[in-house]
């Protein structure tokens, strides 16, 4: 079957062509080409940029409830076609045709919460020191922003950033993962179809290191979304600092599962099988290792062998409960990690290797992995796996699992199990870390905050917080005598 050809879209306009060199997206179930894209070229790039920037105060003059009309509209599209784009993410992602339905939701919600938000954007007013006069606080866009998506949630990642950039009145350029655009581009035409003003949202294609770096450093982009790994978001930190645009980033995260001798072992078992598996171990927020008191790891640990062997693998269309990594290099990174820890003295005690059978020849698959007798200084500790591999280590309490978190600098999630309602409230003022998930597998909420800690990230997402992030804040002094 040929490769489909998806265009970008910047002002409104579809562009056929770009620079002549060509992105293949693979299909990672089973390594064929089904879809293509241009390379956007400099000059494009900057047109996109320009033309956000054009549509930018009279996009942000609009009531607030009229821009909330389009968020609405490109929610009831995605709704009438929910089945087309998750179907799309499965090809492009290889997340199970079920997680990509509930990614699809996902993206409306963050639409529709976003709109529903226009209405509660506040300012302040407060008293004047003398007479006559009035002091007040108005929240105000930032401009032209940028959106810069991981490839791990391709659809949402673009909810996520465009629903609250757009409500607030800013308009945005995004640009996808290079190895998962063609979602970004069938979004482009729903938002299209759904009529926004030209040059609101735009579409730009290509590396991080070419067009990711000249949307960052360009003096026309005034603030920064950006969801990925921390060296990508340190290089955008640094290339930002030119013009002292405004940052939200959400960078790579190694969560720990602590277990304590108290904790209810079945559902602690559960909650680290679907918070390491979801999405093949793609997710930021994910179960990267367990910390299990060593009193009950024996117990835990067999419990975890039978829960995960129940883990379906397979074709990602079917009903199954977890399909293949994204790429070729993220599954070298994690085979070589787990040669590496066992060579360290890690026990293999589950998968390890490629699944058996015709259907996992091609494509990107691993099996459901689990290493025991991980110490805390090894690679399956100290690297994100973003993959289905988890390392058990053994902890010998509350306090050392809070002194390895603590001294960690990826901080952007951490699991607590225990029913230990002190400990509990300990965890909540002395983990350094953006979200605790206590007693509970992983989720998120679209009133919650997704942040970071330390090397984590810069702001966040999701939220009356999150939408603050596309707001400054105008003070005004006014006399009226």
């Amino acid at each position: 079957m040929e490769a489909k050809i998806y265009n970008t879209y910047i002002n409104g306009e579809w562009i056929k062509k770009s620079s002549g060199e060509k992105i293949d997206v693979e299909n990672p179930a089973n390594g064929e080409v089904f879809a293509s894209m241009y390379i956007s070229s400099i000059e494009e790039t900057q047109h996109a940029l320009e033309s956000a920037e054009k549509a930018q105060f009279s996009w942000q003059m609009l009531p607030p409830q009229e821009r909330a009309n389009y968020l609405y509209a490109i929610a009831d599209k995605l709704r009438e076609e929910k089945e087309h784009f998750a179907k799309l993410l499965v090809m492009e992602q290889g997340k199970t045709l079920l997680e990509a339905r509930y990614e699809v939701d996902d993206t409306i919600r963050y639409m529709t919460y976003s709109a529903e938000a226009g209405r509660r954007i506040q300012g302040a007013v407060f008293p004047s020191d003398v007479p006559n006069e009035q002091l007040s606080i108005h929240k105000v866009p930032y401009g032209a922003t940028v959106g810069l998506m991981a490839f791990n949630y391709p659809l949402a990642l673009i909810g996520r950033k465009i629903g609250p950039a757009l409500i607030t009145g800013n308009t945005m350029v995004i640009k996808p993962s290079e190895l998962t655009p063609v979602t970004a581009s069938e979004f482009c035409r729903i938002v299209h179809e759904a009529g926004l003003p030209k040059g609101v949202i735009s579409l730009v294609v290509g590396y991080g290191h070419d067009i990711g770096a000249y949307l960052v450093e360009n003096p026309i982009t005034k603030l920064i979304s950006m969801t990925g790994s921390t060296r990508a978001g340190q290089a955008i930190y640094k290339g930002a600092s030119q013009n002292i645009a405004g940052l939200v980033l959400e960078l790579g995260g190694k969560a720990p599962f602590i277990v304590l001798e108290d904790a209810e072992i079945d559902k602690a078992v559960e909650a680290a099988t679907i918070s390491r598996y979801a999405n093949c171990g793609q997710v930021c927020i994910c179960n990267e290792m367990v910390f299990v008191d060593e009193k009950i790891a024996d117990e835990f640990t067999e419990k975890l062998i039978k829960r995960v062997q129940k883990i379906r693998v397979g074709d990602p269309m079917t009903d199954v409960d977890m399909g293949p990594s994204l790429s070729p290099k993220g599954l070298q990174h994690i085979e070589s990690v787990v040669k590496e820890n066992i060579a360290e003295g890690a026990d293999l005690i589950l998968g390890g290797k490629r699944p058996e059978g015709k259907q996992f020849e091609k494509g990107n698959w691993y099996e459901p992995t689990i290493l025991a007798n991980v110490k805390p200084d090894q690679a399956a500790v100290q690297e994100e796996m973003f993959g289905p591999v988890l390392p058990i280590v053994k902890i010998n309490g509350y306090e050392q699992a809070k002194e390895l978190l603590n001294k960690r600098e990826d901080s952007l999630s951490s699991y607590l199990y225990t029913q230990n309602h002190k400990l509990i409230m300990r965890s909540i003022q002395e983990f350094q870390i953006g979200t605790i998930f206590i007693n509970k597998a992983i989720v998120g909420y679209i009133q919650g905050y997704h942040s970071g800690h330390k090397k984590a990230g810069f702001g966040g997402e999701d939220g009356i917080y999150g939408i603050e992030q596309y707001l400054q804040k105008r003070t005004i002094y006014m006399s009226y005598e």
